[in-house]
């Protein structure tokens, strides 16, 4: 798959970034999403700089990250779990019918 050169727009700045065919929207959608959190985090902090401004939302953006894997291993620990109860319940079902046919 070949790579396409996309101008997103992030805070007036133009830059243009390679993406993979078809992802365009995508990568125009994050940089919108990107460039209005800037926008909001200067209004709320008074914060002009653009390299703090960009630090603090990558911090931001990686710990939501953080937080949503925590949240899907959590989701997938529980689901185990649940998985490991039934298998042991259908176990000692089949059992029980086993024994009960001898």
């Amino acid at each position: 798959m070949s790579n396409q050169a996309v101008d997103v727009e992030i805070l007036g700045k133009l830059t243009r970034v390679n993406c993979p065919a078809g992802q365009e929207e995508s990568l125009i959608a994050a940089a919108a999403d990107l460039d209005n959190r800037l926008k909001e985090m200067a209004e709320r902090t008074k914060v002009t700089n653009e390299v703090k401004l960009l630090t603090i939302a990558a911090l931001n953006i990686c710990y939501e990250l953080q937080t949503k894997k925590y949240e899907a291993n959590d989701e997938q620990d529980a689901l185990t779990e649940r998985m490991e109860k039934l298998t042991a319940s259908l176990s000692d079902v089949l059992s029980k019918v086993k024994h009960g046919q001898q």
